[in-house]
């Protein structure tokens, strides 16, 4: 694609990276195919081509409008868009250029600031969030229909996590909301990996790893946490820890993008590249182990959903299904198990009516093989899901550790 950037866009900090994006783009269609949003409005410009000649025409100085705001707002950020591209456009790094700049030039009604703002200053951190969560299930009755359904249904408490300090040794991200909504999950990790042979070294001075706020009109701040979980992982690093593990693929996907939003940070750079390529989606470390020795004799029918930060970001569709079957769990087909379930990180939030249009189909796609349990590898695909009231929803390494002898 032809493009002719604004001086006033030359001078962004990533405007070289915006005009190779924009050039490597044939407009072909293609990742309209696969554009859940597409799909449900039919827009050419609530798709991923529009949304880039949306983005092109800011850049080359064309009017900012609201309705641009708003086309781009709507993107989920899923990247299936990036899987099927035959040309390889890095479209998550441009709309994040676009949205910045947009962002900037428009500003937004009080009520979605308000919204946003108040997410940022609640999400990202997991001791507020565990309270408002642990509240809110008290009067639980007295709370409208959407809130009750951000609500966890079943959040069983977290068992001990094990003592025994192994040579192998690994830092896991908590994460913000994941203590509060499945506060099991990452100790049911921790004993899985345990049993391993491989210890869990805490590391609380890491916070949220800074996704809420890059994506909510905030990546300046998203960034400095980025830069604070650089700062905290270190010592560990130093010391040997052979992988930094994340039990939800949203955060995953973003530390593993450490690397390309610091590279401009002499302070940083070298760091952050590090931590990226350290970064371990928890299914990475286990199927690389000798799972044979954990004597799992699993038979439930389960339906996986595969997260888009774990599929389109982290390129490992199918990776977490080899190894629940390998287990001997009965996993069932899913029709469409590319397409987002409308999560999105805050997205429920922001755009809840085609969030929840999109979690209802994909419920419908994952009850379709009749399983017991739907399990899911993030935490946001997991209570978004679970909020509708039907199959009930877990982590998948939840039910290993339960099937372990």
């Amino acid at each position: 694609m032809q493009t002719t950037l604004s001086e006033r866009a030359r001078q962004l900090p990533r405007a070289e990276e915006a005009e190779s994006i924009l050039r490597t783009c044939v407009h072909c269609g293609f990742c309209n195919a696969t554009c859940p949003t597409y799909q449900l409005l039919g827009d050419e410009l609530d798709g991923p081509r529009g949304r880039i000649y949306l983005i092109k025409q800011v850049l080359e100085g064309n009017d900012v409008t609201q309705k641009t705001q708003q086309h781009l707002d709507r993107c989920l950020s899923c990247r299936n868009c990036e899987t099927t591209c035959p040309s390889g456009v890095d479209y998550h790094n441009l709309l994040d250029i676009g949205r910045a700049v947009v962002d900037a030039a428009v500003q937004r009604p009080l009520g979605q600031r308000l919204l946003r703002e108040g997410l940022r200053q609640t999400v990202p951190h997991p001791e507020l969030f565990k309270r408002l969560v642990n509240s809110g299930q008290v009067f639980r009755a007295l709370l409208p229909g959407p809130l009750q359904s951000k609500l966890p249904r079943h959040a069983p408490p977290a068992k001990p996590r094990p003592t025994t300090l192994h040579q192998r040794q690994v830092l896991m991200l908590e994460g913000c909301v994941q203590p509060g909504l499945s506060p099991n999950t990452n100790a049911a990790a921790a004993r899985v990996l345990d049993r391993l042979g491989i210890s869990v070294i805490a590391s609380r001075q890491a916070g949220c790893c800074g996704a809420v706020d890059y994506h909510l009109d905030a990546q300046a701040a998203g960034l400095d946490r980025a830069r604070r979980n650089i700062d905290a992982w270190w010592p560990s690093i130093e010391k040997g820890a052979e992988a930094i593990v994340q039990t939800a693929s949203g955060c995953g996907a973003f530390i593993k993008d450490y690397g390309h939003l610091l590279a401009s940070d002499p302070a940083y750079a070298d760091k952050a590249k590090t931590i990226s390529a350290l970064a371990r989606d928890l299914v990475e470390v286990l199927r690389d182990e000798p799972l044979g020795k954990l004597g799992i004799r699993a038979s439930q029918r389960l339906a996986f959903h595969c997260p888009c930060t774990l599929q389109h970001a982290q390129k490992l569709g199918g990776a977490v299904e080899a190894l629940l079957t390998g287990l001997g769990f009965n996993l069932t087909y899913v029709p469409d198990g590319h397409l987002c379930c409308g999560s999105a990180g805050t997205y429920s939030l922001t755009q809840p009516e085609l969030s929840r249009q999109l979690r209802d189909n994909k419920l419908n796609a994952l009850e379709s093989g009749y399983p017991e349990v739907i399990v899911t590898a993030n935490i946001g695909c997991q209570s978004h899901l679970d909020g509708a009231g039907r199959t009930p929803v877990r982590h998948w390494i939840e039910l290993v550790e339960a099937a372990l002898p």
